[in-house]
């Protein structure tokens, strides 16, 4: 039976919308995003279904072999199957614990963005729209934070947050702790950016009519203004996710990150960078890889996205 000619045509799938537009077009033509892209996606879906094929499950001690501990790789005299890229000094199966590791980064490096990016939208929003003192004020405390080292920051916000609670529970809010740090030290860059383009957006002439009918600041800002805005903000957040991983990886790698017992790729590091020198060098070497290819992966994909979306590059 033909189709009735009243009936709407079927919307085109999410991902056919997207290779169909602009964007999609420059993802198509640009060897470099397709790389990032795919090396990203192998690289999450093969830690977040690691349950389905890692040897071990290594947050849990049960399962830890200490008389296997620090086996080298299968394809080095003296390893064994199934620990594929070895074992660490607490019988850890390597493999095991950089899948599990890279889910606690990523996680970590994606909540922290999103932490920081709403607090500087938020900041820069308020800034933007009122101007005068209030933009001073929050600039002001922006430029403080900016003039300390990032690290420095991060590293003093954890050792308080550490401090204040007790022994038995600070392991459990690591991850809680790691977020706020890095947050906190990451949000200037989008105040500046949304500040900057919402003192453009505040004197267009429909924000304008929308104030003169007595539509509210509050909702001027979220409905009007931050749509106009997200689009750099998309970029840095993108760009950022990759130095977020890396301040991730740095705090456990000094101390005051993931514990052990719940290891990120970081924490992995700092244990393998003991044994180094003793000839375990798969213990550091590994973990170190996979952390070298997620930043360069999310640096590819958000180096596109800057130039995609750069409109004096079109």
């Amino acid at each position: 039976m033909a189709a009735d000619a009243t009936t709407p045509p079927a919307r085109p799938h999410a991902l056919r919308r997207f290779l169909d537009s602009d964007l999609g077009w420059s993802f198509r033509r640009s060897p470099t995003a397709i790389l990032g892209a795919l090396l990203l996606a192998i690289l999450v879906i093969s830690a977040f279904v690691a349950p389905l094929f890692a040897p071990q499950d290594p947050y849990d001690l049960s399962q830890l072999f200490v008389d296997k501990a620090e086996l080298p790789p299968v394809w080095v005299q003296g390893g064994e199957w199934p620990f594929l890229l070895g074992t660490d000094p607490q019988g850890r199966d390597m493999l095991s614990a950089i899948l599990y590791g890279t889910r606690v980064s990523l996680a970590i490096g994606l909540a922290s963005v999103a932490a920081a990016m709403a607090i500087g939208v938020s900041i820069g929003l308020v800034a933007g729209f009122f101007g005068g003192r209030t933009d001073m004020l929050l600039m002001r405390f922006a430029d403080t934070v900016l003039s300390i080292p990032t690290l420095l920051v991060a590293i003093l916000v954890s050792a308080i947050f550490r401090g204040l609670l007790p022994a038995g529970i600070r392991d459990n809010f690591s991850a809680v702790i790691l977020i706020g740090a890095i947050a906190l030290t990451g949000w200037v860059q989008y105040a500046r950016t949304v500040r900057a383009s919402t003192m453009v957006e505040r004197r267009r002439e429909y924000v304008l009519a929308a104030r003169i009918i007595g539509v509210s600041a509050a909702r001027i800002m979220r409905r009007h203004i931050l749509p106009n805005t997200l689009t750099p903000v998309l970029v840095a957040a993108t760009l950022n996710l990759g130095l977020a991983i890396l301040s991730e990886a740095t705090l456990s790698f000094l101390g005051v990150g993931m514990p052990v017992t719940r290891p990120s790729l970081g924490t992995l590091i700092r244990i393998g960078n003991q044994y180094l020198f003793s000839g375990s060098w798969w213990v550091v070497v590994f973990p170190a890889l996979q952390l070298g290819l997620i930043v360069l992966a999310v640096n590819l994909i958000g180096d596109w996205l800057r130039d995609a979306l750069n409109p004096k590059l079109r």
